[in-house]
This record gives structure tokens, sequence and C-alpha cells, in this order.
């Protein structure tokens, strides 16, 4: 059993770090609102369609407004505003980023009413992990890099983290269905819908032509779906019924390196000292954070399922 969990927690490793460079690749044709609507649809399909057949209930109209809401939060918030930052910025910086959710996550619970206050091990974690996103961002004169990030990218990404933070603090209290996997497939489907009304207000698709998608944008598409969604959560599922919580939690301090990583490999993405200053401080801190809190019960880490790439 030992060697099944790792296994399945190197494969989930791979799968959910390297998600970053399929965005990346998907999007070189294909418009980033239109790419995420388009695979979180085909996903969310798929896991309703699968969950339904194995005899779990469909969402009722109240769940389904409560999924609504948090799909809209976590994929057109979160997923979209990712996808649509990579255009301007590389894939490992913005896995970075994005791996200092549980900061952003333990500020939107301090302003949540009735929710848990900081603590002042938590408090120290969230300065020196801001600042570890400062010297990430921050201008290239202080930072010394020879890369200016597009500011507007910077903030889209700052602005995803947000946006999933609140998605996943409100789903403590929304009415859920309680298959995670039918959760995460309503979820799937009702934010593919809010990323379609922004692909098409936004205006992506005039001018695009379907015919110039690239054979690269559908293979990384195609991974997306098939690999990132579904294999990852798949993975992911099976490790919160047989391993620690504490040991799967572990994939959010090692796949903003594998992005980096694969970033670098494949999409020759520069590595500069500052990233990897900025990483061991932005993951240092999380993990310092994390590991000074009480740890989740097996519900509450159900509940985040969608809330996970």
């Amino acid at each position: 059993m030992k060697s099944k969990i790792w296994l399945a927690l190197l494969a989930l490793y791979i799968v959910w770090g390297s998600t970053y460079l399929g965005i990346k690749v998907a999007i070189e044709t294909i418009p980033p609102f239109f790419h995420a609507s388009i695979r979180f649809l085909v996903s969310g399909i798929i896991l309703v369609v699968w969950q339904r057949s194995a005899g779990q209930a469909l969402p009722t109209r109240k769940q389904w407004g409560s999924v609504a809401i948090i799909g809209t939060l976590l994929l057109l918030g979160g997923n979209g505003l990712v996808s649509w930052a990579e255009q301007f910025i590389p894939s490992g910086i913005a896995a970075l980023i994005i791996g200092s959710m549980p900061m952003f996550l333990v500020v939107a619970e301090a302003l949540r009413p009735k929710g848990v206050k900081p603590t002042w091990r938590a408090i120290i974690g969230l300065l020196i992990g801001f600042a570890g996103i400062f010297i990430l961002v921050g201008p290239a004169e202080i930072s010394g890099s020879s890369t200016k990030l597009n500011p507007f990218g910077v903030i889209a990404l700052l602005g995803a983290c947000v946006t999933w933070a609140s998605g996943s603090i409100y789903s403590k209290t929304a009415d859920l269905p309680k298959s995670s996997l039918m959760n995460t497939g309503a979820q799937m489907l009702m934010g593919s819908v809010s990323l379609l009304i922004v692909s098409l207000l936004t205006g992506e698709l005039h001018g695009w032509d379907i015919t110039a998608v690239s054979s690269r944008s559908i293979y990384g598409l195609t991974y997306l779906i098939l690999i990132g969604s579904l294999v990852g959560f798949a993975s992911y599922g099976w490790l919160l019924q047989n391993a620690p919580i504490s040991l799967v939690a572990t994939y959010a301090y090692v796949n903003p390196i594998v992005a980096v990583f694969l970033g670098n490999w494949i999409g020759d993405e520069p590595l500069e000292p500052r990233i990897w200053i900025a990483a061991a401080i932005i993951i240092g801190s999380v993990i310092f954070i994390n590991t000074g809190s009480k740890p989740q019960v097996k519900k509450e880490a159900k509940e985040q399922l969608a809330s996970d790439q």
C-alpha cells in the first residue's frame, strides 16, 4: 500500500505541476478564457456522467446555485485569470504566485464573519511569504532581475489568488453534493458557463481563426482535460481515502517547483536567482503556516477538491 501511495503522490506532483505549462501551450492559439471553458465543460460532463452512472444523485436546485458561485470564483476567477495571465507571465512564475494560495486563505478566513483569526505564527508566515512575492514580482531594479514582468499579468494572478481563496472559504458553509467528484464536476460545468460568457463579453473570439489552432495547442488542451483534470482529481480523491492528509497536502509545496523546472526545461523559460530565492521564501512560509495549524479533517479536504487545479 505504501508503494501505491507514493506512486499516486508522485503522479499528482507531476500532473498538477505540469498543468501550468499545459495552459501555456494551449493558449498559444486558443483564446485563454475560451480554452478554459472547453476544458472544464468536457471534464465536468465526464465527471457528472461518471458519478451519476455510479449511483450518485445530481445536485439539488439549491446546490446548483452554490456550485455556480463556487465554480465562478474558482474556475473563472481562479483558473481563468491564470490562463489569461500566462499570455504575459512565464508558467513557472505563475505557479509560484498561485502556490502562495494558503496565505490568501488565511487572510480570507480571518475576514470571514466568525472566521478563525490567524495566530502570531501565521502572521509571521504571511509577512515572510508576501516578502517573497515582492521579490518575485517587484521592480527589476530592486530584485536585480533582467526580466520585467507584465504588471497586468501579475495583478491577474494575485486576483486569481483572492477569488480562489474566497470561493474556497465560501464552500465551507455552502450546501454542496455529498459526492466530492459530483461536486467537482458540477462546479466545472457551472464554471465553464461563466468562462464562456466572459470569453464572449471580452471579444476574445472576434477575429479568432479556428483553422489556425496548432496541434500543440490541441495536445495541450487534451492533456489538461484528460490528465490535468480527470487523472489529477482521481489520484487526489484516491489519496484522500488512503493517505494521511498531511502527506497529500505536500502537493501544494512540490507543484510550483515542478512547474518551474518544466517551464525551464520544455518551455525555455528563464531561471534566475531571484526565482529560486522567492520560491524558497514563498514555499517555506506556506509550510511554516500549515505546520502550525491543526490538521484538516478528511471531510474538509474533500470539500476543497474542486479548488485545486
